[in-house]
């Protein structure tokens, strides 16, 4: 099944259209029907000649009901942009370009109506002009007339060629079903219906609320008026569920699969490209999110960055797309992208240039190796609920660690504990919840996993290794975790290792205490090498070649050949008879 929304000017014959292409009128209310004007979302279907089955959602082109409009293409991969041949580009034809626009909607199909009342060639070009500028760009048109036929089949055709561009929904992902109605049924109870973009459901399954948390179990399923068991994204689906009363959710809620999904009252968002400037922003707007309209406070952090503050916590994932609008002049302000759903608090003076500066890079599609770059530290739960597929191996239970600012973490306490025994030469170490709070970690098991020699814990406690480093060896030590530092396997080269403090007998002592890795005459890295190389070569197409492992680690092979046999002594890669390598099943790089 595919799913497309309706967009265009009141009485341009939208609800027309998906009737003479269904046989069912989306407009389902008394007054709708009354004063032939869509008020609310409506929902047909047909299937095309190519077998495809089509869904709709009709939303209302009256200006008043913009925020209906939003709720029900928010959540939709495409748009039928309709404008009528004897009137043309009207003023919510431009408002709801904006939209689809400022929602980065980039499939679409413009139908120019009652081709029989007027030519269709002006309205036409001018509607094509104005929506090439949008994220539309250039699209298929069709001419129709809903009252005589005429283009039908012309359209049926586009479709088809329209909903085979469209991307597939991920039925492997989350499900987060933006709810668009909620209605109850005599002997059924509640009802819920939206748009699956993402996963699937299944009859009995339980599913969370975003507005309360609350558990509810998936009573029944309905796509397209027909009972079902099983409903894979991209779908119309209705949801029938139990533990829940109509007035506790609908439009604006979602469903969500348990602990998959962060509650965000605060985030960080890019306004897109041609929509206000962030300092000219006004304080106080409404952000259409999925299926929700939400008032929010807007705070500018730098040109083109800033903070939204929600009343009520949404579902939000990086690189999600939302509309801001200001609903006392009716028109939409900018387009948003979601770039942290979980940002920090700014507190000192600067901050938010700084923050600002900081998010200056950030892509709409979420990056392991940057999202760890910003957070230094991150529970692998929290990432992969805002969208971020994880593949680094944990550091200490299920925290992830940026692997600079780990090495970094290990030379500072490596300096702590020194610091700490001079200052107390007869304690056997520093406690480590001391540690933990010097080091500015939010767990101990952090600290017990840094430790690594020449440090040792003693009950409780991080103590220096049985045989203490000489003072110049520890220095040279330093100095090598400095010069590593962003490249952890630019193994420095002999004259080098001098200079750093390392002669002969420096060398054998730092790596007896193990606090260096020595893979080769003068092949020196620090002890993690291996494990941040197995994280590096997880990700690479499997087997691999030494020169594929070189660039992938940013070293050369000089370096590459001795830690690749290394790992193979590890257990994390082997040896393939074609002499390329590849991660070893069971190994930690393969344990994800």
């Amino acid at each position: 099944m595919r799913v497309i929304a309706t967009a265009g000017h009141v009485d341009h014959g939208k609800s027309t259209l998906i009737h003479a292409l269904t046989g069912t009128h989306p407009d389902r209310l008394a007054e709708e029907r009354r004063r032939g004007l869509t008020i609310d979302l409506g929902f047909a279907w047909t299937d095309l000649p190519s077998g495809e089955r089509l869904a709709f959602v009709d939303v209302p082109g009256h200006e008043r009901f913009v925020p209906t409009m939003l709720a029900g293409v928010g959540p939709v991969p495409a748009v039928l942009f309709v404008v009528a041949a004897d009137e043309g580009w009207k003023p919510q034809s431009a408002e709801h370009l904006a939209a689809v626009d400022a929602l980065g909607v980039r499939h679409g199909l413009l139908v120019v109506t009652r081709c029989d009342v007027a030519d269709p060639g002006p309205a036409t070009a001018q509607a094509q002009d104005r929506i090439r500028s949008s994220t539309l760009g250039s699209v298929d048109t069709v001419t129709v007339s809903a009252r005589t036929g005429a283009g039908l089949a012309e359209l049926r055709a586009a479709l088809d060629r329209l909903v085979a561009r469209l991307p597939d929904g991920d039925a492997e992902s989350p499900v987060r079903l933006w709810i668009d109605r909620s209605f109850t049924v005599r002997g059924s109870g509640l009802v819920v219906t939206g748009t699956l973009g993402a996963g699937r459901i299944r009859r009995g399954d339980v599913l969370v609320t975003a507005r309360s948390g609350r558990p509810v179990r998936v009573r029944g399923l309905q796509a397209l008026g027909e009972e079902t068991g099983l409903v894979r994204a991209t779908a119309r689906v209705a949801v029938n569920l139990r533990g829940l009363d109509k007035e506790s959710t609908g439009r604006g809620d979602a469903l969500l699969t348990p602990d998959s999904f962060l509650s965000c009252l605060s985030c960080d968002v890019r306004v897109q490209h041609g929509g206000t400037p962030a300092s000219e922003l006004p304080r106080t707007a409404v952000a259409h999110i999925g299926s929700a309209a939400v008032p929010v406070r807007v705070r500018p952090l730098g040109p083109d960055i800033v903070r939204l503050t929600l009343p009520e916590p949404l579902p939000l994932r990086i690189g999600d797309r939302a509309v801001l609008r200001d609903p006392g002049l009716r028109r939409v302000l900018a387009g948003l992208t979601v770039l942290d759903p979980q940002p920090p608090e700014l507190r000192r003076r600067g901050a938010a240039a700084r923050r600002a500066a900081e998010l200056g890079d950030a892509h709409d599609t979420p990056g392991e190796a940057s999202e760890l770059r910003r957070r230094l530290l991150v529970r692998r739960g929290e990432l992969t609920a805002m969208g971020v597929d994880v593949h680094t191996a944990p550091v200490a239970g299920d925290w992830l660690a940026d692997a600079a600012h780990w090495i970094s973490l290990r030379a500072r306490l490596v300096e702590l504990v020194a610091a700490y025994l001079s200052e107390r030469p007869t304690e056997d170490g520093i406690p480590v919840e001391a540690a933990r709070h010097r080091l500015g970690l939010p767990a101990v098991s952090l600290v017990e996993a840094l430790v690594t020699p020449p440090l040792r814990m003693n009950r409780g406690r991080v103590a220096a290794g049985p045989a203490a480093q000489p003072a110049p060896v520890a220095d040279a030590v330093r100095r090598l975790t400095a010069e590593l530092d962003g490249r952890p396997f630019a193994a420095p080269h002999a004259q080098r290792l001098a200079e750093l403090g390392f002669g002969r007998r420096e060398l054998a002592t730092a790596a007896r205490h193990g606090a260096v890795l020595r893979l080769a005459e003068h092949v020196v890295l620090l002890p993690d090498a291996p494990r941040l190389a197995a994280d590096r070569l997880s990700e690479l197409d499997q087997p691999f070649t030494v020169g594929t492992a070189s660039r992938a680690l940013d070293t050369t092979r000089r370096v590459t050949i001795p830690l690749l046999e290394h790992c193979d002594g590890q257990g994390i890669t082997e040896v393939l008879p074609d002499k390329r390598r590849r991660c070893a099943p069971g190994s930690p790089a393969r344990s994800e």
